[in-house]
């Protein structure tokens, strides 16, 4: 059975949506979903899942091995990020090597680093003109979206566009792309 652990901070929607697809994938289960917000949406949607989760604050993060521990406990095939905005420890990326994944709101290289998600890349991207935006799965590395690029999927900037409507454009990318990906990794693993 392979084993995925989600590591999500905010609503849970990305998280949601790939649990929903693994469980018509036969032998892969969405094991854990890790939060290091105790009031965060994807808790109650793992519940409602019936998926276990674990919360942490940051001291159990980043100056504890507590976090890791619990990881190499549950040995995951894949640890995927969705939503999930701290940078990952140089520790834990050694620890579990391209077995990592973030989604970036964003074609990477542009756009990506500390501070740069949800509402401030989209305004970024329609501030400086871009023609197209997209989304960006990559592997983590110990600095914030430089890890090596798995896909990016594309889709037009219109001059009409706000932040939230090329949120709502790339989350389409998001919902249909993340969970195929995730699965490719885990059958060439």
């Amino acid at each position: 059975m392979k084993n995925i652990v989600l590591f999500a901070s905010g609503s849970g929607t990305n998280a949601e949506n790939i649990a929903l697809f693994f469980r018509n994938v036969p032998g892969v289960e969405v094991s854990y979903v890790f939060s290091n917000r105790s009031n965060s949406g994807v808790l109650e949607r793992a519940k409602k899942l019936n998926i276990r989760t674990f919360v942490f604050d940051r001291k159990m993060f980043f100056d504890s091995n507590e976090v890791l521990n619990r990881l190499s406990e549950i040995s995951p095939d894949l640890i995927v990020l969705a939503g999930f905005l701290w940078l990952i420890p140089e520790k834990m990326v050694k620890a579990f090597p391209n077995r990592i994944v973030n989604i970036h709101p964003a074609l990477l290289p542009a756009y990506g680093g500390k501070g740069m998600y949800g509402d401030r890349v989209h305004q970024a991207v329609i501030d400086n003109g871009e023609k197209e935006s997209g989304i960006t799965i990559h592997y983590v590395n110990e600095k914030y979206d430089e890890g090596n690029v798995i896909f990016q999927g594309k889709c037009p900037v219109e001059q009409h566009d706000t932040p939230a409507t090329l949120a709502s454009k790339i989350h389409e990318l998001e919902y249909e792309h993340y969970p195929r990906v995730i699965n490719e990794l885990l059958e060439n693993q």
